[in-house]
């Protein structure tokens, strides 16, 4: 049942208008049983004054766009109401005349465009109205019995529409049906949501809730007289066997996904989820179709449903059943797109965003991790919609014709539009090694601040996890993630790359920038000190980059990996043996990966910096005084004596590296392989040659 939220309180503390419809819209959209992430659409209608002063009766709707549970007054549209309700005398009226009509009625020009669904509310003679998609009554809409029912529940005093996608007609036809009842007091829409209203803020939204759990009541006393999906077929796996076959699969899948834009992965194993994919009815039953027109330029018509009982000790077995899955999703989804298209239209990528697989879970695709929680998040309320629908009798859902208008539609697509323009590594996920320090979070910054989701990967946990939570904090949930991982533990480093596969799908940058260093002259060098600095530059940059490798090449979608190096690899430091020499090694190692990996589209370049005193571990340990006595000076003038050494006069700081590393990863380097800079302000005896 649908808590009401509303507080008194609260509520009389905020202005009449649009603020208390901010209030009441936000209250709607926190559950999202009652409203989908960018679904639904609420208005008030009331007297503002206009530019010279005079009252104007207006109405205020959500804009295109914006989602309920967030949007604040800006997110709002005011239309003159004078202008709009003489429509209704009209038959018909095409979506871009419409469209642009609105756009003349708006009291603020710099507003958003108004919602699809301007029209119902305008026509409907009350002040407060809500319309929303809520999963309880969309059961009942999409029950094939759903009208009979209503009348069981809301007896004589509902008002049904028939499926009719949004616009002037289906506004008219839910306003004149309003008209024409003696006692309305909701409107149910055919496999598409509800529609309330109130006099005041209060009302409406109390009404929204009452007549939601009514159906709810409803249809909960109804599936307690059968098995939900049929009863369980399958039992699910345990939660580390799930995680394991899907962190397993994960970039194969991601791979097959991505051949036309790259997408992020994520998984979701909720108990929703593993009761329908567990279900006796859910292969059938997930292919009837959307459960709301909402869902469906976000999880498309239906998900693939991966119809096999998976041997948890095979996971080559699921990953091909996986795969030539997507594989005949994408001819079938090209197929769809022949048979229904209109001129101008142009196909969204074939691939599922919705992949259901028993025993184990739901795996979601989308350009961003957000995205693929969006589509994960309305399967969930489809999950639920075919519950409640199957309760009741049949589940119904639109016709392929109806579902591709929906999907396809420019009003639809509008939204789309609104979001912000893709980044240089929009869709790419990079994992940094040392991602604690100060080259590895300067580089993180630089690669989520143009789109990149980024893997921090560190011994230092507590410092990896605070800069994952300060990017996460300023560009957005989930775009960081901090694991452990010692470099030298082959078991730690494939663990941080099973996770890194679980949490986003693959891995398409690696930045190798895990360090240490050791000064000693040489013949006082012990074989500790040398076994500890080829240990982690050496075997630490081997096993991380064999590991990447694999990913890469399972998702064949090429890759970057960027090595940070230093001066002294190609430069024979004085009292440094140990470091110079793993050093060295690393630029090699690249170079023989590279070698290895162009075939396969995987890139491999070195940057080569140079006393980056700034953020770094390193520099706050021994090392600086090992370093200023080897030159004879004290510890406080060695940055100063690293300036002056370069033939620019200048410091290097990690920003600078981070830069270095943007580039070789970007779009800008993708003809560049096996290559080697220096950053390093130019020392002359480390130019390479």
């Amino acid at each position: 049942m649908i808590p009401n939220q509303w507080n008194a309180q609260q509520a009389n503390s905020i202005q009449e208008g649009v603020d208390k419809l901010v209030y009441r819209s936000n209250l709607i959209g926190s559950d999202r049983r009652v409203c989908n992430w960018g679904g639904g659409n609420t208005s008030s209608k009331g007297t503002v004054q206009d530019f010279r002063g005079r009252d104007v009766e207006v109405m205020y709707v959500k804009g295109s766009g914006s989602d309920l549970a967030s949007m604040k007054a800006q997110h709002f549209t005011g239309l003159r109401l004078d202008d709009i309700v003489p429509l209704f005398e009209r038959e018909e009226m095409p979506d871009e005349e419409m469209v642009a009509y609105l756009g003349n009625c708006m009291i603020d020009a710099k507003a958003p465009r108004p919602s699809i669904e301007t029209l119902l509310h305008a026509f409907l003679p009350f002040k407060h109205v809500d319309h929303t998609h809520p999963d309880a009554i969309i059961s009942l809409c999409c029950a094939d019995n759903g009208k009979e029912l209503a009348r069981e529940i809301f007896g004589d005093t509902f008002v049904w529409v028939p499926y009719i996608r949004p616009g002037f007609t289906l506004s008219k036809m839910i306003a004149q049906g309003v008209l024409d009842h003696p006692n309305p007091q909701l409107v149910l829409m055919e496999k598409h949501g509800l529609v309330t209203w109130g006099e005041t803020q209060e009302e409406c939204y109390n009404t929204t809730i009452e007549i939601i759990n009514r159906a709810a009541q409803y249809i909960e006393d109804k599936a307690k007289q059968k098995p939900l999906f049929g009863g369980e077929k399958l039992q699910a796996f345990s939660s580390e066997q799930r995680k394991h076959l899907v962190s397993s699969i994960m970039p194969a899948v991601r791979g097959a996904v991505s051949d036309s834009k790259k997408m992020i992965l994520t998984f979701d194993d909720g108990d929703d989820v593993l009761a329908f994919v567990n279900g006796t009815d859910s292969a059938a039953l997930s292919q009837v179709g959307a459960a709301c027109p909402d869902h469906l330029v976000h999880t498309k018509m239906k998900p693939l449903f991966i119809d096999i009982a998976p041997d948890v000790d095979d996971v080559d077995g699921l990953k091909q059943a996986v795969i030539e899955g997507i594989h005949q999703y994408k001819e079938e989804y090209r197929a769809y797109f022949e048979r229904n298209h209109q001129e101008g239209d142009v196909m969204f990528e074939p691939a599922p965003r919705v992949i259901l697989i028993p025993g184990v879970g739901m795996i979601n695709t989308g350009k961003s991790h957000a995205m693929s929680l969006v589509s994960g998040a309305l399967y969930h309320r489809a999950i639920a919609v075919m519950g409640g629908a199957t309760a009741l009798g049949e589940f119904v859902s639109l016709s392929e014709s109806e579902s591709y208008n929906v999907e396809y539609w420019p009003l639809e697509l509008y939204k789309l539009s609104l979001a912000p323009a893709e980044a240089e590594f929009s869709r790419q996920i990079a994992l940094i090694t040392g991602g604690a320090g100060g080259i590895g979070s300067a580089t993180a910054r630089r690669l989520v601040s143009e789109g990149a989701h980024v893997v921090l990967a560190d011994l230092n946990l507590e410092g990896a996890q605070k800069v994952a939570d300060e990017l996460n904090e300023a560009f957005g949930p989930n775009r960081a993630l901090a694991v452990k991982m010692d470099v030298t533990n082959e078991q730690l480093v494939s663990q941080a790359f099973a996770d890194t596969a679980l949490a986003y799908g693959g891995v398409d940058v690696l930045v190798n920038n895990a360090g240490l260093a050791t000064s000693s002259p040489f013949d006082e060098t012990s074989l500790k000190e040398w076994e500890l600095n080829m240990n982690v530059l050496g075997t630490g940059y081997f096993l991380v980059a064999r590991e990447a490798f694999k990913i890469m090449k399972q998702q064949e979608l090429g890759g970057s990996m960027v090595f940070i190096g230093s001066k002294n690899s190609v430069y024979a430091g004085k009292n440094v043996t140990a470091y110079s020499s793993a050093k060295a090694l690393e630029a090699h190692l690249a170079r023989c990966i590279a070698a290895e990996g162009g075939e396969l589209g995987i890139r491999v370049n070195t940057i080569l910096p140079d006393a980056i005193l700034q953020g770094s571990a390193i520099w706050n340990s021994n090392w600086r005084n090992e370093r200023a006595a080897a030159y004879g000076i004290e510890p406080d003038q060695l940055e100063e004596h690293y300036r002056k050494r370069t033939t620019l006069l200048v410091n290097i700081y990690p920003d600078d590296i981070a830069e270095g590393v943007a580039y070789f990863a970007s779009s800008r380097a993708a003809k560049t392989t096996g290559c080697m800079l220096t950053i390093d302000g130019g020392v002359p005896a480390a130019f390479t040659r």
